[in-house]
């Protein structure tokens, strides 16, 4: 498919994970990539994996809690690649696991990091979008802003997420900008809480398979392509929508069932 053709994408926490496999699948669909990350070598990283894919790609440096660096993140896509079509808010922290182990420093961060970086990425990027008529945004949420699942002050900060891309939708669809949001389950990463429970515990993610209606946890590769569709003009009636991804995990208590079932 070829959905991004002649299309502007910027990306931030774009050099691992989630945003590392969505940069890679926009780029193979044609889009002009900006991978943002606060981190610039594994945005490199990613910019050389879409380069040797004959696409075009740039890696940014940004703190995207920071206004200024936002804003220079922004300017600096568009002076690099032209005019943005779609931004994927995909930064996020996460630390703290239990409502007793969460401090203010751990609240403050993983706020700042996960909603307010949110929302100053979407208002940079609006005003553009608005004087040309159209544009997509996609905020990676979670399935903990949904249910508890752990990690309080991050599913709190989803939560909230979700609310803001409900706002942006209803306040800027009638200016062509569509707001959507994708919430997936546990996905296969190496992000920071991951690698310390992995190095707890090796057989984590197939331990929690036994979870997922599915029989396994999600990949990175399995969110970027509920972003790719969100982002194209295929969902050119989708605005405000939180779509699912997390095979199955909030449909129901599979285990539950099979104890009460025997």
């Amino acid at each position: 498919m070829n959905r991004f053709i002649a299309k502007t994408v910027l990306v931030t926490g774009g050099g691992r994970g989630i945003g590392r496999a969505t940069c890679l699948r926009l780029a193979q669909e044609g889009a002009a990539v900006a991978v943002a990350d606060l981190d610039l070598a594994p945005a490199q990283e990613v910019v050389r994996e879409i380069a040797a894919t004959g696409r075009t790609a740039v890696a940014l440096e940004a703190d995207v809690t920071k206004a200024t660096s936002v804003e220079a993140m922004v300017r600096n896509a568009e002076k690099a690649l032209g005019p943005l079509s779609v931004l994927v808010n995909n930064a996020a922290a996460t630390s703290a696991s239990t409502v007793e182990a969460t401090g203010e420093a751990d609240w403050d961060v993983e706020f700042d990091v996960t909603l307010r970086a949110a929302y100053l990425v979407m208002k940079s990027v609006i005003p553009g979008m608005a004087e040309r008529g159209k544009g997509a945004i996609v905020a990676i949420g979670s399935v903990n802003g949904r249910v508890y699942v752990g990690n309080p002050a991050y599913s709190a900060a989803k939560a909230g997420l979700a609310m803001w891309v409900k706002a942006m939708a209803v306040e800027y669809g009638p200016q062509g900008i569509r707001t959507n949001m994708v919430s997936p389950g546990t996905i296969r990463t190496q992000n920071r809480s991951w690698t310390d429970r992995i190095a707890r515990d090796p057989q984590i993610f197939e331990k929690l398979a036994r979870w997922y209606p599915v029989g396994r946890v999600g990949n990175p590769e399995d969110i970027a392509a509920a972003v790719a569709f969100l982002a194209s003009d295929e969902a050119g009636f989708v605005n405000g929508a939180d779509l699912v991804v997390d095979g199955g995990l909030t449909a129901g208590m599979g285990p539950f069932v099979q104890e009460i079932n025997g």
